[in-house]
């Protein structure tokens, strides 16, 4: 998942217990401890604040300081900390990521911790644990959320519109003309002389309101972008996962899929590629009525019902080709520094983050992100549910067993390069979806 709220400024830091501010304090004789823990989402940052908190009460001996960077920032600050040592005890780690800190050896393996303090797996969502384990077997995250994809559209326009919220819970969508999903975003689509996307006189230059908005051409992930297209037309990421040995980029599937996807923008239903980099964000641009419609992930759900004068609901992702919704099934774990002075500390809180404590009692609560635990989601939905938002479009993917795991692989910042200036040259109409072919050898001769 992205999880890219972006935050302006300088870094926020937050402490718990008695604390200091500065670097990691190591472990004295008698045990104490100073944890310095980062994280990026400004959204979950008061959550696990309560954590940090919880933790003290209950390990007195040891105090979280939780440092909160923006996403871009919080990548490139931690890539120069491992560089200069100075990183954190803990952070919240990717899944595009972590592969390269462990192969580096910037990460401590937590096989020997889950053993010793038995650990029992199989309390997360199916999966999930398993995308925290290398090709070598090492183990370097224990689940603490998860997320998936689904349609969050402005109940005003839908209205106005005439169509019914039942509608949306139904929609199916094919690569040739777009099935009844395309149909919603054309009547959805008004240019700003009040004709609709699907009526004649039309006019796809001058929009007021597009059907569905777009966050950009999704590189080689498309989490939000196309991925639920892609993967209800039949198509995978490679020919394994995790550790592909050979990516599908050039599949006449997903071929297929981008052509429809695209041809959204032609049609004047999407934003250009233009309008989405001119600087307004996706969250922005429905909150100010252009956008009808957007594909999201969970864990933004708040943001959008939080926006003023707009109100929202949720449609889970339409069908597709082979009879089914799809979606990636993403999260979040939280990793170790092989560097740290405060293994057993860093271990004891990674721990406590991933447990009922903190995921059932407190996360669940705040009504954020899905927690990772099973039982813990159920609690998350009935706090959504008393925040007035429906969620059930998220997790039926889960309930209906739709859901695909978020690829793991090698060379991902490598394979992100290719896939990003071939994708946004398709977007951008400078090249076709043939475009692929030559991307995909590419990106496949990255592995031999």
């Amino acid at each position: 998942m992205k999880r890219s709220l972006a935050v302006a400024g300088a870094a926020v830091l937050l402490l718990t217990g008695c604390g200091t501010s500065g670097s990691s304090e190591p472990a004295a004789a008698g045990g104490a401890a100073t944890i310095d823990y980062w994280l990026w989402d400004v959204g979950q940052q008061p959550q696990y604040q309560a954590c940090a908190d919880a933790f003290h009460k209950a390990n007195p001996q040891y105090t979280v300081k939780i440092t909160q960077y923006g996403w871009d920032d919080y990548w490139n600050t931690l890539t120069t900390a491992f560089v200069s040592g100075t990183a954190p005890d803990v952070f919240t780690g990717h899944l595009s990521r972590y592969p390269e800190f462990a192969a580096q050896g910037q990460l401590m393996p937590l096989d020997d911790f889950v053993a010793k303090d038995k650990v029992d797996l199989s309390i997360y969502q199916d999966g999930l644990a398993d995308l925290w384990v290398t090709k070598d077997g090492k183990r370097y995250g224990l689940p603490k959320d998860f997320d998936t994809v689904a349609v969050i559209y402005n109940t005003e326009k839908l209205k106005e519109a005439g169509i019914k919220p039942e509608e949306m819970a139904e929609l199916s969508w094919n690569p040739q003309d777009g099935g009844t999903y395309e149909k919603v975003i054309a009547h959805l689509t008004v240019d700003k002389n009040g004709k609709r996307g699907d009526e004649p006189g039309f006019d796809k230059t001058k929009v007021a309101t597009y059907g569905i908005g777009s966050n950009g051409s999704g590189a080689g992930f498309g989490q939000t972008e196309w991925s639920m297209y892609t993967m209800s037309n039949g198509w995978q990421y490679g020919d394994q996962n995790p550790w592909p040995t050979k990516f599908n980029y050039a599949d006449p599937k997903f071929k297929e899929t981008i052509k429809w996807f695209t041809g959204l923008i032609d049609k004047g239903y999407m934003p250009s590629l233009d309008i989405v980099n001119s600087g307004v964000g996706m969250i922005d641009a429905y909150g100010a009525g252009k956008y009808a419609m957007v594909t999201e992930g969970s864990w933004n759900t708040k943001t959008f019902f939080s926006l003023k004068d707009v109100k929202s609901a949720i449609a889970p992702t339409p069908i597709g080709p082979t009879g089914k919704r799809a979606s990636l099934l993403n999260g979040l774990a939280d990793n170790i520094t092989a560097g740290t002075d405060n293994p057993e500390a860093s271990w004891a809180w990674v721990k406590f983050l991933a447990s009922p404590a903190c995921q059932e009692e407190i996360v669940a609560k705040e009504a954020t992100v899905f927690p990772a635990i099973k039982t813990a989601t159920v609690k998350a939905e009935k706090a959504f549910a008393e925040a007035g938002i429906d969620v059930k479009p998220f997790t039926i993917h889960v309930d209906e067993k739709t859901t695909h795991l978020a690829p793991i692989a090698e060379h991902w910042a490598d394979i992100t390069a290719t896939m990003t200036e071939t994708m946004d040259s398709i977007f951008s109409f400078k090249s076709d979806v043939n475009a692929l072919d030559q991307a995909n050898a590419t990106v496949n001769g990255l592995f031999g």
